[in-house]
């Protein structure tokens, strides 16, 4: 157990007596629904309506903004589950290697447990933090748009699941549904959009608030790359492999005598390149007449690995100090090269060879290929971690600044992935209703709004579960 799961179970195990001890001294506004407990607050209606009233100039304007990015919003998503389909239907491997089905609620632990590398640890904290900032920012705008259009309200509070062992689930606010159906089109769309606003709000916020406190609490501590120096060779131009001489090389020629342990050292007339065979495997279907291969570097031949941390004990903070500290010797020079690799640190005796553009200059080839992430949820992380630079670690100043980073990290990604999500056009999200009330309006008709609100929510759910088959069928692709 690491020290932030430590951490994480003490919060979590206070924030349950805690809130169990809080419900039963509120137990005379508690109502049981299943398996549900629900708070019903009055001060929730007092600040909703306090807020509804003194800006209900504001609030009629932005009307006009929340319903337009909800329209935006609307058409992202569904482009973005278009484009999600492709992927599981184009690249079965990508879907594959992620592991996770489509379609799976994000609870705490979940990238622990299926070992997904690209996203941070999710703690029961984040989880109980994270819903109740989304819940409530949500359901209250609702709220103050109901209440700014004149449609009643009924109660306000929040609910815990399970009552038996109570965990903050949701904030609600219970409208009038007389109320709300006999509100004009318009009044009803910016009150379903509101909430999605709110979250579009509260995720570019916290994203402000995270890149503040990585600014304060994160230092650049470390080079890290990618690759070893490499170069493409012309498969005609190779003479030997493994020491064995070959006439008129080609692929099939070069792959027999290599070897399945190791490098492999591949020769032309002027130089030396290596190659392991998975490395060589991977080329196999190129329709060209070249490959890829490593250059004879100190670097490849010492087995260099993790982040470089520091030269011959100065410690080192980017590829700038790296390429300073090189540059203080000579080829030939053996130097001390520190790695770093989660917590462990490695020290690699390097002779520094001839950078091949200057002979005068050191040269121990590694570097780094600047990389994109691909799919839709790959260019949203990309998007969310954008203020950092590419290959520099960065080291916390404190411990706990990377668990309060990581929290920050989720609330920015659950946030935008619930407004999105909350606008699809489908019975059980908001955008659902929006969806309806905009045929509506369009049309006069009720019957063909409902028709095409049935045929848009019968679309979608043919579409998630297609991507639920390709997922199943990802796994029978070698």
């Amino acid at each position: 157990m690491n020290y932030f799961t430590v951490i994480d179970l003490t919060l979590f195990g206070i924030f349950v007596i805690f809130i169990s001890i809080f419900l039963y001294r509120k137990r005379k506004n508690l109502k049981k629904e299943g398996l549900l407990l629900l708070y019903k607050t009055s001060w929730g209606m007092k600040v909703i309506d306090k807020v509804s009233k003194k800006y209900k100039k504001t609030l009629g304007k932005l009307s006009y903004v929340v319903i337009g990015i909800g329209y935006l919003l609307m058409g992202f998503m569904i482009y973005l589950l278009g484009k999600i389909i492709y992927i599981y239907v184009a690249y079965p491997s990508i879907v594959k290697a992620i592991k996770i089905p489509p379609i799976t609620p994000l609870v705490p632990y979940l990238p622990q447990a299926f070992k997904l590398n690209f996203l941070p640890d999710f703690y029961f904290i984040y989880w109980i933090i994270i819903l109740a900032i989304i819940a409530i920012t949500h359901e209250f705008m609702h709220g103050i748009f109901m209440r700014r259009y004149g449609i009643k309200i009924k109660s306000t509070g929040f609910g815990f699941f399970p009552f038996f062992f109570p965990i903050f689930l949701a904030a609600f606010v219970e409208q009038d549904e007389k109320s709300m159906n006999k509100s004009k089109n318009f009044h009803q769309m910016a009150v379903l959009a509101a909430g999605t606003f709110a979250n579009l709000i509260t995720g570019i916020l916290f994203f402000i608030i995270m890149i503040l406190f990585f600014s304060w609490t994160f230092a650049p501590a470390g080079a890290e790359f990618n690759t070893y120096s490499y170069s493409i060779v012309s498969i005609p131009a190779i003479v030997s492999v493994n020491n064995v001489t070959i006439d008129n090389a080609n692929y099939n020629k070069i792959f027999s005598l290599i070897d399945e342990e190791g490098l492999n050292e591949i020769r032309t007339e002027n130089n030396t390149y290596l190659i392991n065979k998975k490395g060589l495997e991977e080329q196999r279907n190129s329709k060209t007449n070249y490959l890829l291969l490593y250059d004879d570097s100190p670097a490849i031949k010492s087995g260099i690995n993790g982040t470089i941390v520091a030269v011959n004990g100065i410690p080192i903070r980017d590829w700038n100090e790296f390429g300073y500290e090189l540059m203080k010797y000579s080829p030939g020079e053996t130097i001390s090269i520190t790695t770093k690799s989660g917590e462990e640190k490695i020290n690699y005796e390097i002779v520094l060879g001839e950078n091949p553009e200057d002979s005068e200059k050191p040269w121990i080839g590694v570097g780094y290929i600047e990389q994109t992430r691909r799919g839709p949820i790959g260019k949203v992380i990309e998007t969310i971690s954008s203020f950092k630079k590419q290959y520099i670690h960065y080291e916390p100043k404190f411990k706990a600044a990377t668990f309060i980073y990581n929290l920050l990290w989720w609330l920015v990604m659950i946030s935008i992935s619930v407004a999105l999500m909350n606008m699809l056009p489908m019975g059980i999200f908001d955008g659902g209703r929006f969806f309806y009330l905009t045929i509506l309006s369009i049309t006069k008709n009720k019957k063909k709004a409902e028709l095409w609100f049935k045929i848009s929510t019968n679309i979608l759910l043919f579409m998630f579960v297609l991507l639920m088959v390709f997922w199943v069928l990802s796994f029978f692709v070698a």
